[in-house]
């Protein structure tokens, strides 16, 4: 909600936004990775569990993804097909499992994936192809290049996700470091991008940008109201990254996918409803499609069992512990980087 809020008012804050998110949950995760040596009154990193180099790798996937996923707002995609687009991740991440890691899949598994795949293609081309008049003919130009750029980050998505899995075999679930490092490393990135910043920033605090409800309502006290958005979206983002990490530290990766697919479907309801984003009945017959799909893939890998769900190559090394996605087990491998 607070991301649709802002975009909606600034739709080329994309960059503003992802940066923001990143320096915020650096900052807040920060303090859990320093120690304080004896005798030093200066602070130092606590040793890592994973060697810097497969962090630094993650972070140039993961923050291309996020500008990606943050830029698409300024090229005409609206939020629900946005949404159901990146619910079709099952997808990527079977191909890559299947060519990458050498994992095998049921045929129930394959049906599932392609059920979605399809729901994804039909919610996407639920955009009018057409113009209705000449000068729409940007518009549509620009929903295309939104569309490959979700396509981009969808694959990115599913890369990151492989290397996040020979990561946590190879050295241990070490999530907590996997979120400090690869947000504080991407920091750097957006030197870069410094132009852009700073017109997210103008743009921010612009007053045209307002809408007349929240001038009414606020009155002096409206220009706050873009930073107060912000601020809510960086909360909720850490709310989710920490949520999402501790649920799959916690539980199966059964229960997660079924935790994620509920939460894009409620999402998908609350942009509808809230902010009046366009529906159809292609829409919501590809939307359907695709969280049935997901449904079904969950059932049928619970079904299999935790040993078989997208066996092969892809299972864990020897080790006692508890199964985490992707067939990595905790307590293997739990080595300190050089």
């Amino acid at each position: 909600m607070s991301r649709e809020a802002l975009h909606s008012r600034f739709r080329r804050a994309g960059t503003t936004l992802t940066f923001s998110q990143m320096l915020f949950i650096t900052t807040q995760s920060l303090p859990s990775f320093l120690e304080f040596p004896r005798g030093s009154v200066l602070p130092k990193l606590k040793p890592r569990h994973v060697p810097l180099r497969n962090w630094a790798l993650q972070v140039l996937v993961l923050t291309s993804g996020s500008l990606l996923n943050n830029w698409v707002f300024a090229f005409s995609v609206p939020l629900t097909i946005q949404i159901v687009f990146r619910s079709g991740g099952l997808a990527v991440s079977m191909l890559l499992g299947y060519f990458v890691l050498k994992k095998r899949y049921s045929l129930a598994q394959i049906a599932a994936v392609i059920l979605v795949s399809a729901g994804v293609v039909l919610a996407t081309l639920s955009r009018p192809s057409s113009p209705k008049s000449p000068g729409d003919s940007p518009d549509v130009a620009r929903y295309s290049l939104g569309v490959l750029m979700l396509t981009f980050s969808l694959l990115l998505t599913g890369i990151l996700g492989v290397m996040q899995e020979r990561t946590y075999t190879k050295y241990g679930p070490h999530w907590k470091e996997g979120v400090f490092y690869t947000h504080c490393l991407s920091l750097p990135i957006f030197l870069f991008f410094i132009p852009d910043l700073k017109r997210g920033f103008v743009g921010l605090a612009d007053p045209t940008t307002l809408s007349p409800e929240s001038l009414q309502t606020f009155g002096r006290f409206s220009a706050l109201v873009p930073y107060a958005i912000l601020g809510a979206n960086m909360l909720t983002q850490l709310a989710c990254v920490s949520g999402v990490n501790q649920l799959t530290s916690h539980v199966s990766s059964v229960s997660t996918n079924l935790v994620l697919t509920t939460r894009k479907a409620l999402s998908l309801c609350f942009s509808v409803w809230w902010f009046g984003n366009g529906w159809n009945a292609q829409l919501g017959a590809g939307a359907g499609m695709v969280f049935l799909g997901s449904l079904l893939y969950t059932f049928v890998s619970a079904a299999a069992g935790p040993g078989k769900a997208g066996g092969g190559a892809g299972k864990a090394a020897d080790g006692a512990g508890a199964v985490v996605p992707g067939g990595v087990r905790r307590g293997a491998g739990k080595t300190k980087a050089a």
